[in-house]
């Protein structure tokens, strides 16, 4: 499986502004602007979603993550799908829907993190950091470059978020 070291927060819109700016200046490239639907189903461990994205693309991920506050190990396996209503149907006649997300998400990419500043439906703004580890990184490398980042985006530990948004949506 993959792994990543990864951190949530919620922001206010001054401080999804400041972190923009930020991450436009830290990003080795353009930001991406994505439309995203996040479609979960009933599993019996870790999560498992089906992304739909705004271009009519969509991938499956299945993950396992602690349900904590601050930095987290995240193991994850992703594999890009060509017909997600198929998939949907099949998935959903199986397992049952457990929740929909619908987000908008700015991607910027700074070394071997994803800042994604996302603005989530019923929910608010957000900010997310995922350090991608390599097989040889060990997970304390990937806290501190989530520590360095988060003092560099102005956000502190009062605004970190433990779970998913699915949690914060109180979808059970």
């Amino acid at each position: 499986m993959n792994r990543n070291v990864e951190v949530k927060a919620q922001l206010t819109e001054s401080q999804f502004e400041h972190a923009r700016q930020m991450a436009s200046q830290l990003a080795s490239s353009a930001p991406q602007q994505l439309i995203q639907t996040d479609t979960f189903f009933n599993c019996s461990h870790g999560r498992l979603k089906l992304r739909q994205f705004g271009d009519g693309s969509g991938e499956i991920i299945y993950y396992q993550r602690p349900d904590a506050g601050g930095a987290k190990t995240s193991e994850y396996l992703r594999s890009p799908i060509e017909n997600h209503a198929a998939l949907l149907d099949v998935l959903a006649g199986s397992l049952g829907i457990r929740g929909v997300v619908r987000k908008k998400r700015i991607l910027y990419l700074v070394q071997q993190t994803r800042i994604h500043l996302d603005e989530v439906e019923s929910l608010g703004k957000f900010l997310e950091l995922e350090v991608v580890l390599a097989a040889t990184d060990s997970v304390f490398s990937g806290e501190q470059i989530i520590k360095q980042l988060l003092s560099q985006l102005g956000i502190n530990s009062e605004q970190l978020v433990a779970g998913a948004y699915l949690d914060l949506l109180n979808i059970q």
